[in-house]
């Protein structure tokens, strides 16, 4: 198709290059349509891996690619590096930092973002993990506070430095814990011999009274079994209700001090979701219909973190990959339906399993019926993880990475980063 023949045709624009947008975007590579995705960011980012930079495992290049890399070659595709700041819904129109681009249908992809429940104080001087420069900040704080620890007199404030707390028993709380206690149970006391890491606390609060509420129950008594096996002291029944940067303050009254708050409690629909007027659901999530369409909008499309739709059980979908990936495939086929006057067909979820690593060789996993745990799950997870990555150079890195620290105890990118693009944790504190 010769590009002068592009202008000519129906324009799909997506919002967000996360795992929906991208498979929206190539399941329409050969429909009559030209293509744009807008993301802020020129990369696609595997956020299932966000905490393994944070914590020293992979460097933040392992788990990006270039969205023109990814996407490039694709002739009716075109990408365009903007953030959008709203949506003119009746004159189909994004409203960006780069200007105004119009629309003839529209695929809202445009992910979550951490949800703080309205708690300002955490907001501030905790730690969110949605964004590769979370991870970067999250790395940067984690071996300053080593540094400062190894020569502080105070015992206290070594005390404080060397406590970390991870806010939520979900998935992501979960692989933070055992990869922080990983990290300063065996990796860092090579890098600072005189430091007694002995001291060193990982807590995981959780409001609820299991962890992983979303798998079966003996997968979640695995995992506090192990998290447990790993010195993490994990606390059920605990909601914090504020942090100031030296101390966490929780609804029961109890006080942690503590130089370390990621919150891994929430999500919520992405930002510009807010300002759109449709209704929403649980966590600020948009109601589609069955297709996938925004009521009262036939040419919005909304899939992934942004979309609220139930499954069969009339629970919401879940804000997982795998959910985004479907829906992006569909949306691909509804459109290209629509555009030839066929009828659209509904979403339906084919649920491949969940899956959360909980440290070295233990995992737990859910395939259909089957409750894996240990370190079948582990390798499991290690596959499907590899061979969701990207980019035939991130994968070889990835495993270079990670059988380096399976065989050596190491981490490889123990580097604090002091680049302008990286948040510095510590400036954001209170000072002692």
């Amino acid at each position: 198709m010769k590009t002068q023949d592009l202008t000519q045709l129906p324009h799909v624009v997506i919002i967000g290059a996360g795992f929906g947008g991208l498979r929206a975007a190539s399941a329409l590579a050969k429909a009559p349509v030209r293509v744009t995705l807008v993301d802020r960011n020129n990369y696609h980012l595997f956020q299932p891996l966000l905490y393994q930079v944070a914590t020293a495992s992979l460097s933040p290049d392992e788990i990006a690619q270039p969205v023109r890399a990814i996407l490039g070659r694709q002739k009716n595709f075109d990408f365009r590096l903007a953030e959008v700041r709203g949506i003119d819904l009746d004159k189909r129109v994004l409203q960006t930092n780069d200007g105004p681009i119009s629309y003839d249908t529209l695929i809202l992809a445009a992910g979550s973002t951490t949800n703080f429940f309205g708690n300002a104080s955490v907001e501030r001087f905790g730690f969110g993990l949605k964004e590769l420069e979370d991870a970067g900040a999250i790395r940067n704080h984690l071996l300053m506070l080593c540094e400062e620890a190894v020569h502080s007199p105070d015992p206290e404030r070594r005390q404080a430095l060397l406590t970390f707390v991870v806010a939520g028993g979900g998935p992501t709380g979960v692989e933070s814990a055992g990869a922080i206690s990983e990290l300063v149970r065996n990796v860092l006391p090579q890098d600072f011999p005189s430091l007694d890491f002995s001291q060193a606390r990982i807590l995981l609060l959780e409001g609820a009274d299991r962890l992983l509420a979303a798998m079966p129950e003996d997968l979640g008594r695995f995992t506090l079994t192990a998290l447990k096996g790993k010195r993490v002291e994990v606390r059920f029944g605990a909601f914090v209700s504020g942090y100031d940067g030296r101390v966490v303050t929780l609804k029961d009254g109890d006080r942690i001090s503590a130089r370390t708050l990621i919150w891994a409690a929430g999500a919520r629909a992405a930002q510009v979701v807010d300002s759109l007027p449709l209704e929403k659901g649980s966590q600020g999530r948009i109601k589609v219909l069955p297709t996938l369409q925004a009521p009262g909008h036939p040419e919005l499309f909304v899939i992934g973190d942004a979309a609220l739709l139930p499954d069969a059980d009339g629970k919401p979908l879940p804000m997982l990959a795998p959910v985004a990936i479907q829906e992006g495939a569909q949306v691909g086929k509804n459109i290209l339906a629509m555009l030839q006057g066929r009828p659209m067909q509904p979403f339906t979820f084919h649920d491949p399993g969940t899956m959360a690593t909980i440290g070295r060789s233990q995992a737990v996993a859910q395939i259909g019926p089957l409750h894996i745990r240990g370190l079948f799950a582990w390798l499991a997870w290690v596959v499907v993880h590899i061979y969701q990555l990207i980019g035939f150079r991130n994968r070889m890195l990835v495993m270079i990475d990670w059988a380096w620290n399976y065989v050596v105890y190491d981490r490889p990118v123990r580097l604090i980063n002091r680049q302008p693009d990286c948040v510095d944790q510590p400036a954001r504190q209170p000072a002692d």
